[in-house]
C-alpha cells in the first residue's frame, strides 16, 4: 500500500543535500540575463504542488541519477528503486486512496513525473505506464478487482504492463487479432502482443483481446498474472536507449485466464485502452519535458566551464540563440502538457485531442533540446562514455 506523505516528509526531503542543484533555478551564462526563471518548473503551482514536485526532484537526484548511466548499459531493471518510490506515493498517483492511491490529480502526476525524468526518463516512462495500468483496473474494474490488484500495484510490491500493440496492428489498434475464446469459467487466449514495457519482468498484463466480432466493439480487457500456463515472451529487444525497462513480446498459446479477470464488460476493452492512453499520453510528454530541463541544465553547466579562444563558450552569440531556443520549446511544450492534463481532469470535450496534441508536441519539441546539447558539447558527444549526458 502506498503511503501518504504528511507535509513534514515533504520537507525533510526538499532539504536533501545535493538537491538545490536541480530544483532551484540556476545563474545565466550571459550577465544580466537568464532563461532560467522563466524554465522554472514550480511557476504556477500551488504550495503542495511545489512540495511534492521538491520531493520527486530529490528522489531523481540521489535515487536515479547516480544509477542511470549503469541501468542502462547493463540492463538493470531497477525495481528495488522503483518501490522506493512506490514509497513516496508514485506507484498509483492517480488511484483512488482506498486502495493505497495517492489520489492526485493529472497535474500532479505531470509533474511529478517530470520531476522523476530528470534522473531518468527510461525508468520513469516505465513507472508511468505502471501507474496507467493500475488506474485502469481501479477505474473499470469491479470492487474486488480493485482491492485484489491495485494495492500491490501501488506499493509496486506487483509491477504491470500493457499489452495492447501487436506485429500487425499499431496506431490501427481496433485490427488487433489476439483472440479470447469462451470456454466455460475461462478464457482462452492465443495470439501475440509486440514491444511491450516490462515484458517478461513484470507480474501483470493488462490485455486487449478480441471476444468479439471484428472493430473496435469486439474488444474487451483482460488481465493476465505472470505464471499462467501458456503464457511466454520473446527474447528482450536490442534498444539505442531507454534500456532500464525490458521490452519482449508477449505470447499467449491456449492460455487460459477466469472470467472474474475480464476489466468491465465484454466489448468495452477498445474503450477502456483508449481512456488509458489518453492519460498514457499525458504522462510520456511529461517524461519528454524531464529530459529536455535536464538537458537545459546540462547545456548551461557545460557553457560556463568550457572555453574556446579564451572565452567561454556562454559568451557565443550563437550558443545563446541555441539555449534560448531550447528554453522556448521547453516552456511551450510544458505548458501545452499541462493544459491537457487539466482538461483530461476535468472531462472536457476537448480533452482527448489536446493529450494528443501534447504528446506530439511536447515529445517533438524535447527531442530537439538534447539534440541541439549535443552541438553545444561538441566532441565526444557521440561516445557511450557521454550518452548519460545527452
Amino acid at each position: 500500500m502506498a503511503l501518504v506523505v504528511p507535509r513534514s516528509v515533504w520537507k525533510r526531503f526538499s532539504n536533501v543535500s545535493g538537491f538545490v542543484r536541480i530544483w532551484v533555478p540556476l545563474l545565466s551564462p550571459v550577465p544580466n540575463r537568464t532563461v532560467y526563471s522563466c524554465i522554472d518548473p514550480s511557476i504556477g503551482l500551488s504550495d503542495d504542488q511545489k512540495e511534492f514536485q521538491k520531493i520527486a526532484f530529490s528522489f531523481a537526484l540521489n535515487e536515479m541519477s547516480p544509477h542511470m548511466a549503469e541501468w542502462d548499459q547493463k540492463e538493470i531493471f531497477p525495481v528495488e528503486t522503483m518501490r522506493k518510490a512506490a514509497q513516496l506515493g508514485f506507484g498509483g498517483i492517480y488511484v483512488r486512496p482506498d486502495v493505497g492511491g495517492s489520489g492526485l490529480s493529472r497535474v500532479d502526476t505531470s509533474i511529478i513525473f517530470e520531476a522523476l525524468s530528470t534522473g531518468c526518463a527510461s525508468t520513469t516512462a516505465y513507472i508511468s505506464i505502471h501507474n496507467m495500468c493500475a488506474w485502469m483496473i481501479d477505474t473499470f474494474g469491479s470492487e474486488e478487482q480493485r482491492h485484489m490488484h491495485c494495492p500491490k500495484l501501488c506499493s509496486m510490491e506487483k509491477c504491470a504492463s500493457y499489452c495492447l500493440t501487436e506485429p500487425g496492428s499499431g496506431s490501427d489498434a481496433a485490427s488487433l487479432i489476439t483472440t479470447a475464446r469462451r470456454d466455460g469459467d475461462s478464457y482462452v487466449l492465443n495470439g501475440s502482443k509486440a514491444f511491450i514495457s516490462g515484458g517478461g519482468d513484470t507480474d501483470l498484463y493488462v490485455l486487449m483481446c478480441r471476444t468479439g466480432d471484428k472493430g473496435p466493439k469486439g474488444i474487451s480487457c483482460l488481465l493476465v498474472e505472470k505464471g499462467t500456463p501458456g503464457l511466454s515472451f520473446g527474447k528482450k529487444e536490442r534498444k539505442i536507449g531507454w534500456n532500464s525497462q525490458p521490452t519482449r513480446a508477449v505470447i499467449f498459446e491456449d492460455c487460459a485466464v477466469p472470467v472474474s479477470n475480464l476489466i468491465g464488460k465484454e466489448g468495452e476493452g477498445f474503450s477502456i485502452a483508449m481512456n488509458g492512453l489518453n492519460g498514457g499520453r499525458i504522462n510520456i510528454a511529461s517524461c519528454s519535458l524531464g529530459a529536455a530541463y535536464a538537458s537545459i541544465l546540462l547545456t548551461q553547466d557545460h557553457l560556463k566551464v568550457r572555453k574556446q579562444f579564451g572565452k567561454p563558450l556562454a559568451s557565443s552569440q550563437y550558443l545563446q540563440f541555441k539555449l534560448a531556443e531550447m528554453a522556448t520549446g521547453l516552456v511551450a511544450a510544458r505548458l501545452m502538457v499541462r493544459n491537457a492534463a487539466a482538461a483530461l481532469q476535468e472531462g472536457r470535450q476537448d480533452a482527448v485531442a489536446l493529450c494528443a496534441m501534447a504528446k506530439l508536441f511536447a515529445t517533438d519539441e524535447c527531442f530537439t533540446v538534447p539534440m541541439k546539447l549535443c552541438e553545444c558539447l561538441s566532441q565526444g558527444t557521440c561516445s557511450r562514455n557521454n550518452f548519460s549526458a545527452c
